[in-house]
Order: structure tokens, then sequence, then C-alpha cells
């Protein structure tokens, strides 16, 4: 049975972006179901270790019949300068080999024999080191790795999920185009430069981060992936690098040497430290949901057949659009995702993970992974994509879906509620939404304004997409209207309001941008929107070319009205906890919709935030929207308000004038916020 839409927002994306202990009781088909007998490890000495006199190798593959550790002195060429047939330890699954000495500075593959047939040799699933183009592991010292002051490093502290302010970005796209002022192009070190400018001395990179003023960069797949020739850099191959290889190495093609194991390691860290120093966390966008290749992936030259899904016939299942799919309630692929998120979070200081079709894993795994992070560090901040993008073996009720997320703790999932009707829908580049004319969708803004929580003033029946309130609470829901799939925002306008004169699609951006960032909820927006970025109308800019993906920082003169908008948004946000409520009975308390008849007035949604609503110094916050083409008359009770918000400008402390309410009229594509003491 398909599920619900079928994460119609991946499916176009994720086929294009990748090329090509205990068992559980329940498994997904017949034909997995005889791995339930296989013995499980969860040492943390999977595959290498290295002691002070040893260098120890342990690989889980319970069914081989031989396996054999090859040990080279290249990362990339050559024949291995040993091979040593490993010990089977058939108790836990798993082959051993040990040698004296510290091996730093080798490498070395797994060769796995399996119903008779040697299978092409594998770095295996734990490489956490490798050479160029990741086919071989490495054996490195990553103590010395870290930068100065590591063991001091901390990311910001989150006291609420509601608090984190996430803006999604691509290393390439940040830092390629000349008008960056960035040396470092498309590497990890390009977030460590301070001081950048473009050629009109606006600030570029980390300190364009730091004036904007969000919590976290989400960042685009850092681990090593498959589409990239790390030997090759010179042709400036782009992928947004959602076909993983090896899950646990950082990608060559962001480091200054792929070819040097270690610096890809340190200069990932650098990136990190930098970012914590100017306070702002690291979330890192993780796709554990399949694989770059089938037969050929590492999961597959370790222990065929296991790590993936596959129907009852034997093919692989195909819920990424990918060409396969994980297994995440088979223990030993749960134990991998668990201790892969754990091991990025303790290596790397990451602050947060971003599940790629987070709906193909279980439930139960994802409420595994979010605990034992929150065991590391109580701010680390997981999310999803609560869809898959094809059926699955997986059973319904099981999946990690934004329709099941009350069934997961310390998890959140993106509101294609609110992102469809604010913009309109992402399937049609002309489409419009609540913000840029076209009526029908109040409701739909209004749940997700209310981040999908029941609400006695919101009838779900109306919702576009979802017909009840899934989310428990707000920190469950991340609110946004554009990311790197599809059309950028600014694209969307451009097709969907073609005709119009510029300013107003650049009033609809800022009204688009105001819901999401007054809704509750998490806010969450697309790097260079700020500066009205587009990519030249590609919805699908996987493998595009810089010239279409990179941010032109000339933006940031051209369109500062702009910037300055979003950032006083951001400072509103921060300034104000109204906006950041914690609980569905808070938001049912503290938010009073008017009454508005959209049959006869359509793109009009009024609302209140009551009574000091979540310990705001304000005590009352009148939030107007006004998506229609034409200015809209509103009633505002009477009193002594400060103007926030008005026809396109903001100011987070209120200093735009004041009103004694009464009639108030509200331009068209904008917000009017007002608030009294």
């Amino acid at each position: 049975m398909k599920t619900l839409r079928l994460s119609m927002l991946m499916a176009a994306s994720a086929m294009a972006a990748c090329l090509a202990g205990p068992a559980v009781a329940q498994t997904n088909s017949k034909f997995d179901a005889r791995f339930i007998s296989y013995p499980t490890y969860n040492g943390n000495d999977l595959e290498l270790s290295v002691t002070s006199d040893a260098t120890n190798f342990r690989l889980w593959s319970p069914e081989a019949q031989e396996v054999i550790l090859n040990l080279y002195d290249n990362g990339r060429t050559g024949e291995p300068y040993s091979r040593i047939d490993m010990k089977a330890d058939r108790s836990n699954g798993t082959w051993t080999a040990s040698l004296p000495g510290q091996l730093y500075g080798k490498f070395y593959t797994f060769s796995v024999k399996s119903d008779g047939k040697w299978l092409p040799e594998t770095p295996g699933v734990w490489a956490k080191a490798v050479g160029a183009n990741g086919k071989r592991a490495a054996i490195i010292d990553f103590s010395l790795t870290n930068p100065e002051g590591w063991d001091a490093d901390r990311g910001p502290e989150v006291k609420n999920f509601t608090d984190v302010i996430v803006y999604e970005m691509h290393h390439r796209d940040m830092s390629m185009d000349p008008s960056s002022g960035i040396a470092n192009k498309g590497k990890f070190l390009a977030l460590t430069e301070q001081g950048t400018t473009s050629p009109s001395g606006q600030k570029t990179g980390i300190d364009h981060l730091k004036e904007l003023g969000v919590t976290h960069v989400h960042i685009l797949p850092s681990y090593d992936f498959n589409s990239v020739d790390e030997t090759n850099l010179q042709d400036n191959t782009y992928n947004w690098g959602y076909d993983p290889q090896n899950y646990n190495a950082p990608e060559g093609s962001y480091s200054t040497n792929p070819s040097d194991p270690s610096t890809r390691v340190r200069e990932m860290k650098e990136m990190v430290k930098a970012l914590h120093d100017a306070g702002i966390g690291v979330i890192m966008d993780v796709v554990y949901n399949h694989t770059a290749e089938n037969d050929g992936s590492n999961f597959e030259l370790t222990v065929p057949g296991y790590y993936h899904r596959h129907w009852d016939d034997g093919r692989y299942s195909d819920a990424s659009g990918c060409g396969n799919e994980t297994a995440s309630d088979l223990q030993q692929m749960r134990d991998y995702i668990i201790n892969s998120t754990k091991y990025w979070a303790e290596e790397y200081h990451i602050d947060g993970f971003r599940f790629d079709l987070m709906a193909i894993h279980d439930t139960e795994t994802m409420n595994e992974v979010a605990a034992e992070l929150k065991k590391i560090n109580p701010s680390i901040f997981v999310y999803g994509e609560g869809w898959t993008a094809g059926d699955s073996p997986l059973q319904t009720e099981r999946r990690a879906l934004k329709e099941n997320v009350s069934k997961m703790t310390d998890i959140a999932v993106f509101s294609d509620d609110l992102r469809d009707a604010v913009k309109g829908h992402y399937t049609d580049a002309a489409d419009r939404g609540f913000a840029t004319g076209k009526p029908g969708n109040e409701e739909t803004v209004k749940i997700g304004i209310v981040a999908a929580t029941a609400h006695p003033q919101v009838d779900f029946s109306k919702g576009n997409n979802s017909k009840f309130p899934y989310a428990t609470s707000p920190e469950m829901i991340v609110n946004y209207v554009s990311c790197h799939d599809d059309l950028t925002l600014t694209d969307k306008l451009r097709r969907s309001m073609a005709g119009e004169p510029e300013k107003n699609m650049l009033d609809a951006a800022k009204l688009a941008q105001t819901i999401v960032f007054t809704s509750q909820g998490t806010p969450f927006m697309f790097a260079g929107e700020e500066v009205f970025r587009d990519k030249k109308g590609v919805h699908n800019s996987y493998k595009s070319p810089d010239s279409i993906n990179a941010i032109d920082w000339n933006n940031k003169e051209r369109y500062r009205d702009q910037f300055d908008y979003y950032r006083g948004l951001i400072a509103l946000r921060k300034l104000h906890p109204a906006f950041r409520m914690t609980s569905a009975d808070q938001i049912a308390r503290h938010l009073k919709f008017d009454k508005i008849d959209s049959s006869k007035t359509p793109n009009l949604i009024s609302y209140t935030l009551t009574d000091h609503a979540n310990g705001d110094s304000w005590k009352d916050i009148k939030v107007v929207f006004n998506g229609a083409s034409e200015a809209r008359t509103v009633n505002v009770p009477k009193g002594n308000w400060k103007i926030v918000a008005t026809d396109g400008k903001i100011s987070p402390s209120g200093d735009l004038g004041s009103t004694n309410g009464g009639k108030m009229t509200v331009a068209p594509y904008s917000a009017l916020i007002l608030a009294r003491d």
C-alpha cells in the first residue's frame, strides 16, 4: 500500500540525486526473514581499533565463508603489501585480525567470500578515514586532527527546539562565486575565513551568517559520497551528495587535499569549531536511507542482502527512489545508524542531524537515535523528512512518517502543509499560494501557524495536505517555504507571478518568510534567499554547475532591503518567546484567530498572541497577513500599540511608530505586526 502522498517533495530530487544484540522479531519480507538468525555485534571496535601496541581489525560478516584483510601503502593505487586471513568468531558474526604496532599511514580493505565467490574489495561500512575516492580505508591518529582548543569546543546550548533557527546551505554554494571574496572556495575551510566581503564591501561567508543571526547551519551531505572524482577536482564537478559511499568519513572534495585522509578530517573539524566560535551550531544532513550503489555498495560487499530491504521475490525495495532502501528495523543496521550519528556527535561535535527521507526508517530506530544523542549532548536537534519517495515493505504504522511523529520523542518533521499553502504547490511552478494571491489556502496556513497541533479554531478537515493534528507539540514541527529541493522561493515567485513588477515578488517573499518566522515550531530557511537568490529556474540542481547553484553575493547590495528584513525577522523571533511556545496547550490558550469569512475576504489571516504568551514581555501581539494583491482593512482593538512590521518594514523593538488601533490598512502582499505592553 502506498504511503500518504508518497513523499512527493523528495521523489524527483531523490531519484536524481543518487547516481545509480538481538534481531527484531518483525521483518520486512519473507526474503529478509532469514536474517533473524544472524548474531549481531555492537562493540565500538568495528572495523578498526588502535591500541598502544597493536592495530586490530574486526569485520561483521556472519555468513562469510572466508575474509581476507588487505594492507596497502597507498590510498588508491598499488598492490597490497600484505594479505592476512582473518579468524571467525561465530558467536557474534565477526572476523578478526591483529597486527603488532600502530599502523598509522597505512590503508586497508576487506575481501569477503560469500556463496563460494570472492566479492570485490571493500573498505567496510565503518571506514572513518579514507583515501581519494574512498575505495580504501585509512589508519590515522585522530588525536592529531583536532584543532587547537578542540577539547573545550562546544556548540550553542538549546533549551527548546523552537529556539533554533536553521539555515540550509551547500559548501560550494556559499563560496564558489567570485563575488564571495572567499579564498578556500567550495571547501570546509571556506567557513573559517573571517572578514570576507563582496566587491561592494558586503559581508559574506561566516560573517554574513553572524550578521543575519541564525542559530544553526544545516549543511548538505558532508560524508564521503560517490559522484565526485576526488582525483580530478579541476573539473569542478558539482553534486548535492545524496549518494552515500562512506558514511563515517568526510567528503574529500571539500578538503584541500583529498589524498591525505587526515586533512579532510582536520579541516571539517576546523569548520565546526569556527562556526561554534561564532555561536552557530552545525547540523549534518544524513542519508542512511539508501546507498549510492546496490550490489556494489559497501553494505552488500560486506554482508550480502542484509542491510537493504527486499520484496518477497528478492528484488531491492526502493522507497528512496534511488534503487534501494536500507533496513533500519534489522538490528545490525539499527545499531549502525545509532552508532554512526553518535560518532559524528562525539568526534566532530555535530549539533544536529537532518534525516533524508526519514520515513524509510522505523520509529523505534529514530527514538533510539534521539535518546542516545541526548546522552551525549542535550542540545542536539534531530529532524527529518516525514515521508518516503516510494512504497516499502516496512509497515506504514512503523514508518517515521510525519503522521507518526507523535510516536517519536525529541524528533521533528518538516511541515509541507505550510510550504505548499504559502507559496503554491511545488509540483506546479505556476501555482500560486496564500502569499501570492491564491484563495483557499487560509486554513492550511493556519495549520502551519499552530505547528500542526490541535487548536479549537483550526479546522483540519479543510487542510490541503493533512487532515488531523499530527503533532502533539510545536517542537515536532519545522516550518519552511523552500529548501535545496525544487524551485528556490525567488524562482517560484518569478514563475508564478510572471508579468508582475519585481517589487510584488520581493513583497511576497517577505510575507512568506514572515509567516514562517512568526509561526509556532522551528523556522528553516534556504541559504541566499535573504538576498533574493535564484537558481535560474532550475528546480533539481543536484548536479548543475556552480553557475546555477552558487550564490551571487552582489545581490546582497542589490537586495539589501530584503536582507535587512530577514535579519529583523530573526531578531524579532529571538527577542520574543511568544513566537516560540513549547506546548500545544500554550498555543491553544494564547493564540487567538480573528473570525474572517475567507469566502468573502480571501488571503487574509489575523490573530493575536495574548497574555504574555510564553513569558513574553509584550502582553499582546497582533499579527495580520495579507496575501492579496490589493490592500485590506482590518479592525484592531483600541489600545496603545507599537508598530513592529508594516508594508515591508520591520523593527524588532517596535520603533516604526504607534497606533491607537481601530481600522488599519494592510498593504498588498505584506504583514502587519503590532505589540502592546
